[in-house]
This record gives C-alpha cells, sequence and structure tokens, in this order.
C-alpha cells in the first residue's frame, strides 16, 4: 500500500485491516499515530527501485495511491511517472499479479489545461479524448500507459481508478457552500464534482478482483457539487459540449457506468445525503 499515510491511503489501510488483511504500509514518512495490528510500516521513496522491490516481498497485490508534488513541473512529473514505474516494474519482478494504481480524470486535461476547452461530450466517460497540457494530467496519461504495457508484458491485472478530487463528506460540504457563496465558474473545468474518500478506498478493495487485464475508471460521486441543474450548467459554460443522454437535475457530468459494470461499483455517498444505504 503505498501513500499509506495519505487521505486515501489511510482509509484504504484500515478498510483491508479491518478485512483481516495484512498490509504492509508505504510512504516516505513515518505514521502519524501508532502502527495497527496487522499493518507492517516501511518508510521509503519510490523513486528508489532497490526500496520498493525490497518493500514489495511478500505482498500478493499492490495498490498504488501515493503522489508527489514538486518544486517544479518537472520534478512533479519525473517523481510520479518514475514512482508508478518502480512499484509495477517491482511487482512484476516479484510475481504479484494485481495491482490498483491511482489515476485522476485530470487525464482527460480540463481541470489545469494552459489554454482552457471544453469536454467533447457529456456526461464524459471513459473513451473521451485524453488531452492533458499540464505536467500533473500528462503524468497520469504516462501512468496509466505504464500500466497497460506491464499489463501486456507479464500479463498482469491493473486498474487505473480515474479518481476526482478526493475528500471527506465535511470538506465536500465546506466546498458545496463556497461553491454557492462564489458561483459555479469556479469550478466549471472540473464540471462540479468530487469523489468522497470512503467511495474511493472502496473502489481500490473491489479493483483488486480485476482478472481480465487492464481498465481504466472513472470513480466519481453520483451527484454535482452544485445546486443547479447539471444540463443547465453544461449550456453556460460548455455551450460546445455534445449531451449524448440526459443527464437528471444535479446528477454527475461523469459517467460511472463502466466501473459498475467492471466493479460492480456505485457510489454510496452524496455531500446532500451522506451515505445513501446502497448494499454493495
Amino acid at each position: 500500500m503505498t501513500g499509506a499515510a495519505g487521505k486515501l491511503g489511510t482509509v484504504v489501510t484500515a478498510r483491508f485491516v479491518k478485512a483481516g488483511a495484512e498490509v504492509v504500509a508505504v510512504d516516505r514518512v513515518a505514521p502519524t499515530a501508532g502502527v495497527a495490528a496487522g499493518v507492517t510500516s516501511v518508510i521509503a521513496d519510490l523513486t528508489d527501485a532497490d526500496a520498493v522491490r525490497a518493500a514489495i516481498v511478500g505482498c500478493d497485490a499492490v495498490i498504488h495511491v501515493a503522489k508527489y508534488g514538486g518544486p517544479s513541473d518537472t520534478d512533479q512529473f519525473a517523481v510520479n511517472t518514475s514512482a508508478t514505474y518502480n512499484v509495477l516494474a517491482a511487482a512484476a519482478a516479484e510475481g504479484v499479479g494485481h495491482a490498483v494504481i491511482s489515476s485522476s480524470v485530470c487525464a482527460y486535461g480540463t481541470t489545469f489545461a494552459k489554454r482552457p476547452f471544453s469536454p467533447v461530450y457529456a456526461p464524459v466517460d471513459e473513451d473521451h479524448p485524453l488531452t492533458p497540457q499540464d505536467s500533473y494530467s500528462l503524468s497520469k496519461v504516462v501512468d496509466e500507459a505504464t500500466a497497460r504495457a506491464f499489463v501486456d508484458g507479464y500479463g498482469m491485472n491493473i486498474v487505473a481508478l480515474r479518481f476526482h478530487w478526493l475528500a471527506e463528506l465535511d470538506e465536500v460540504r465546506a466546498a458545496a457552500a463556497r461553491l454557492a457563496a462564489l458561483g459555479e465558474p469556479t469550478m466549471s473545468r472540473d464540471l462540479w464534482c468530487y469523489t468522497e474518500v470512503n467511495d474511493a478506498a472502496r473502489a481500490c478493495e473491489l479493483a483488486l478482483g480485476v482478472t481480465d487485464g487492464f481498465h481504466a475508471l472513472n470513480i466519481c460521486a453520483t451527484d454535482s457539487l452544485s445546486d443547479l441543474p447539471t444540463e443547465e450548467l453544461l449550456a453556460r459554460f460548455h455551450p460546445d459540449t455534445e449531451l449524448r443522454r440526459p443527464i437528471e437535475g444535479t446528477a454527475s457530468a461523469w459517467s460511472t457506468d463502466r466501473a459498475r459494470e467492471v466493479l460492480n461499483f456505485v457510489p454510496e455517498y452524496s455531500w446532500r445525503t451522506g451515505h445513501l444505504g446502497v448494499d454493495r
């Protein structure tokens, strides 16, 4: 489990420990609290291939959700892509057949575009073109290409989960309040969406069950952060975007249909209602 001390890594680790799994929790920093039973904490830099290989020995599966910021775009791109390569290379060398990597809807390119553009169509699904213009988004496209290479070369099963903004419900509710105060243009590039961290953690668990090669899947909430109808928002801020099917009310402009088909994943959390009570 890489990025184990981060927001998502902490939740994923706790989820697996609760299920009775033994977790090797890898991060560049020591845990902020005591290490739980069933968890082995390893401090390692993922750009160090030897350290990554040592950490993965004896593991049956890998979940790679670590990401690094950097003092420059070059550093951010280099560290993110080399970390993913090292993790998957170590997994392949150790005969680990299943891996999950954290990707992002940023791979589609709109979020941090230097020359802003609109999606070709909505709801945005995994067949939409990937046209990144910045280092972070480009690193996610490269990470997915790296995963495909290991699937093709080693017969591994790897799922790249394209998360939106990862947040706990209180953070999401605060963001919705800011959006209401500041107006919808503040999140028009993101299409007003989010991913609740517990939903993201469950998707990581489900993705380890994939046995048919590579998949890249959107993992987003079913609703938007705005109280305005999503179709109205798209018409106002993305008038050239083709609406391929109706989007009812404040439903998300991102499609998670493929995640439901491949993983049987349906988001369980909404900032409006909390837990949706979905039994999946």
